[in-house]
């Protein structure tokens, strides 16, 4: 069968795809992936794996009526012309956008996957802009226009088709909840050797929903009692994003040893192998945090969010806690807790090495999502 995939950025289809992919070309099936963020290099390695490479033009950022009308007409087109037996979309704008050339382009199946809610959904602690409450509203109406046409919607949490289905009275065919979209297990394998210093670490983004500015306040009350703590973040600044951490701010904390900024890192998993607990105090509209899932992979025990996605990860006093969100006081008494009892690092991080065999395998993710397509 012919596969269209619709994504945005090509990396998307060479990191997090990469495995459904194979699983789709060992089945024999042609797959399509239709790109609108690119370079030469990016398409070139997307050819090499197998699959072919088409791209196309929608705009990630803000609403244009008449430049979404065209570039649904000029998708429809290029969809129409490769003639798939299945249409499989993911992340918001293609999935709205996509769903509808699809249609247009009388595909026989279509189905979405929405991967968290995003910013648009975040509940934030201060007053949202009118701004975001505009494409908020925008998007529930555009969900509304598409996500009823789609064959299938899958999501990754139980609670995103609640917030966005259920409470905008959004009718779909049928809905199914994936848990998490996977991880090559080879690449985030299982240590049981830890650090003799307890050493937290922090991986995001570094935005006010991912919850930055909430763990270097965690990490300066511990610090008051523990000083010999180590607090470790990876992540980069944005410096577009409102509310995000800045260079002067992560400049401050570094100076004054309150945290390792070590810049951008192409070995992740050693990181994490180096670290004792994995904390991510994010408020974001996750689906389900991958890097939380490589350090469960890796072994190590969680403090996450008790919100939508984050809590996916954690089931709570067996692999790590989940606290509320936007309490710095509340964070920094589970950072404690390990610390004062160092036996629970091991002990919870296997127990989050077995959750991750469970939920979080690629290979079983990937059977379950082929299911779910039909394939």
């Amino acid at each position: 069968m012919k596969i269209v995939i619709i994504g945005t950025v090509a990396s998307s289809f060479l990191g997090f795809r990469a495995d459904l992919i194979k699983s789709l070309l060992e089945k024999k099936h042609t797959v399509y992936a239709f790109t609108s963020e690119y370079s030469k290099e990016q398409l070139s390695l997307i050819e090499s794996s197998g699959v072919i490479p088409v791209t196309y033009k929608l705009s990630r950022g803000g609403i244009s009526p008449l430049a979404d009308i065209k570039s649904i007409y000029e998708l429809s087109k290029k969809i129409k012309k490769i003639a798939p037996g299945l249409v499989f979309c993911y992340f918001s704008k293609p999935v709205i956008f996509g769903t509808m050339a699809a249609k247009l382009a009388k595909v026989p199946k279509v189905i979405g996957m929405l991967e968290g809610l995003g910013y648009t959904f975040t509940e934030q602690p201060n007053q949202v802009s009118r701004k975001t409450r505009v494409i908020k509203k925008a998007q529930v109406l555009l969900y509304k226009i598409a996500l009823p046409q789609l064959d299938k919607i899958i999501f990754l949490n139980s609670d995103d088709p609640k917030d966005l289905l259920d409470k905008y009275s959004i009718k779909v065919k049928q809905v199914e909840v994936l848990g998490g979209i996977g991880l090559n297990l080879e690449d985030y394998r299982y240590s049981s050797v830890y650090p003799t210093q307890p050493t937290f670490i922090f991986i995001a983004r570094l935005l006010a929903e991912k919850g930055i500015h909430d763990y270097i306040a965690a990490t300066k009350i511990v610090r008051n009692s523990y000083p010999n703590a180590k607090f470790i973040v990876l992540g980069i600044i944005d410096k577009k994003a409102l509310g995000a951490l800045t260079e002067e701010e992560l400049q401050e904390v570094t100076q004054a040893n309150i945290v390792e900024y070590p810049g951008h890192v192409n070995n992740v998993s050693e990181w994490i192998r180096n670290s004792s607990v994995f904390v991510l105090p994010s408020y974001y509209r996750e689906g389900v945090p991958r890097s939380t899932q490589e350090a469960m992979a890796i072994g190590r025990a969680v403090i996450t969010t008790d919100v939508p996605g984050c809590r996916e990860t954690v089931v709570d006093g067996v692999n790590g806690f989940l606290v509320e969100k936007w309490n710095p006081q509340a964070l920094a008494e589970k950072m404690i807790y390990f610390i004062e009892n160092p036996e629970d690092i091991k002990k919870m991080g296997y127990e989050s090495y077995k959750i991750a065999q469970e939920k979080f395998d690629a290979d079983k993710v990937n059977k379950r999502l082929i299911n779910m397509l039909g394939l």
